[in-house]
């Protein structure tokens, strides 16, 4: 049901929103970002281990399950392992824009190998969501910048979070939200020695409150998103569920960054916010439209 999706869906934009507007706090007072996904890894466990009590501690265990579940946790912090080696080599300016694209690939993947479709209020807020992810992050003014191994890892990085987008969708299809997750949360455990070894532990390192402290309180609301994100994409279509939270949680950011620095930002985020909000109306009013049989039904889970 269209209710339930979107829920989920606007569960996941909220505390992304809120995450991306105060995750900057742990690096702003010197606590390295790889330190800061290792606390995020740390603090998948807690709502994984929520969800498998509910769920009475079933995790499905079958091939499909467990190379799909894994292929999720790992593409997802995977890409993250290489946007740190990204933005040590190249322009931040230019990076986040084109990682931002990602979810045009889980929109051509869900729409040619799953069947996905939806009416022209969806294909429309579609568009604007794409249009308007690049803008957040875009800083104009900046001078030329020649292509390097910056730009082939940014674009590693998105098909990587545009196939683990995809693959929560192909996983819904026979396996339970909370093994997804589950698996999700081994992947992202999996990949905390790697950030570990990025790790410059030479340099001075906050390790109080204003570091991992910090990062714990700030990191559990990502955690919980990636969580919900799961049952949006259970109930709804990834190509529709891709650009509402992809946009979505980076207008509800800049909102709140704006109110709480009280400045303005310039005319490509003012842009942005208006497309991204434009984008989330259509795609959250867009009646349910049936998919093509290429589709494959999706099973119920123990949620």
């Amino acid at each position: 049901m269209q209710s339930t999706w979107l829920t989920y869906a606007l569960i996941t934009t909220l505390l992304w929103g809120l995450w991306g507007a105060f995750t900057g706090l742990p690096s702003e007072h010197g606590f390295p970002d790889t330190l800061i996904y290792v606390v995020w890894a740390l603090t998948m466990i807690p709502p994984a281990v929520v969800v498998l009590a509910r769920a009475g501690w079933r995790i499905d265990r079958d091939r499909r399950s467990v190379v799909l579940g894994l292929a999720v946790g790992l593409l997802g912090a995977g890409g993250q392992m290489l946007l740190f080696r990204a933005v040590q080599s190249g322009p931040a300016y230019l990076i986040f824009p084109i990682v931002s694209l990602s979810p045009a690939l889980t929109i051509a993947l869900s729409f040619g190998l799953l069947g996905e479709r939806t009416g022209r209020l969806g294909m429309a807020g579609i568009a604007l969501a794409l249009c308007s992810l690049p803008l957040f992050d875009l800083q104009l003014g900046q001078g030329a910048q020649g292509l390097g191994v910056w730009f082939v890892l940014a674009l590693f990085v998105l098909a990587a979070w545009g196939l683990q987008a995809y693959f929560i969708k192909l996983a819904t299809a026979g396996t339970s939200a909370e093994s997804i997750f589950f698996y999700m949360a081994l992947g992202a455990l999996a990949c905390v020695p790697v950030a570990l070894a990025m790790t410059d532990f030479s340099q001075p390192i906050p390790w109080g409150w204003q570091g991992p402290g910090l990062a714990a309180v700030t990191q559990i609301l990502n955690a919980v998103g990636a969580l919900t994100l799961v049952y949006a994409f259970r109930h709804g279509k990834a190509m529709v569920v891709s650009p509402l939270v992809n946009a979505g949680a980076p207008l509800l950011t800049a909102v709140l960054s704006m109110a709480l620095s009280g400045t303005t930002p310039g005319g490509a985020k003012l842009l942005g916010v208006a497309l991204a909000l434009l984008a989330a109306l259509l795609l959250a009013l867009q009646p349910e439209t049936p998919s093509s049989p290429a589709s494959q039904p999706v099973q119920g889970d123990a949620a």
